[in-house]
């Protein structure tokens, strides 16, 4: 038996937390190589220079996440979207990525995804109760 334990520390020092992340970069690296990981953050500003939307994008082994992407109600239907999605997949192919992916709910934007060439391969039924976790992908030729 070891003498290790478990804990619960929702105040964990953020060297502990850099720690356990910083742990499993290096196992990955010993078995896929040196890889980088970087996040990407495109802005929708107005004209005052207020945020009206953005996406956030993590890169990673030749991969984008898009893991947030967000229009602000008085400016949807505008095609800002579309835009930021379009410039964050142009900034994945100049980068060398070979595919991106994301995950949506039911109520926020799963046709707009396929509208944009995304395709789903998978989906969570009944998260949040009542609706689906869906996930989609897009690779880039």
């Amino acid at each position: 038996m070891s003498d290790l334990t478990i804990s619960l520390e929702p105040d964990a020092p953020e060297e502990d937390v850099r720690a356990v992340g910083e742990g499993l970069f290096a196992y990955n690296r010993r078995l896929v190589g040196e890889y980088a990981y970087e996040t990407l953050r495109f802005f929708l500003r107005d004209e005052g220079g207020a945020v009206a939307g953005g996406l956030v994008a993590d890169m990673l082994m030749g991969w984008m996440f898009v893991q947030v992407l967000w229009v602000g109600d008085a400016h949807r239907g505008g095609g800002h979207g579309s835009e930021l999605l379009r410039r964050a997949e142009a900034e994945a192919r100049q980068r060398g990525c070979r595919g991106m992916w994301l995950d949506t709910f039911t109520f926020q934007a799963p046709e707009f995804y396929r509208k944009m060439g995304f395709r789903e391969f998978g989906r969570i039924d009944d998260f949040p109760p009542g609706y689906a976790r869906h996930f989609f992908m897009k690779t880039l030729d």
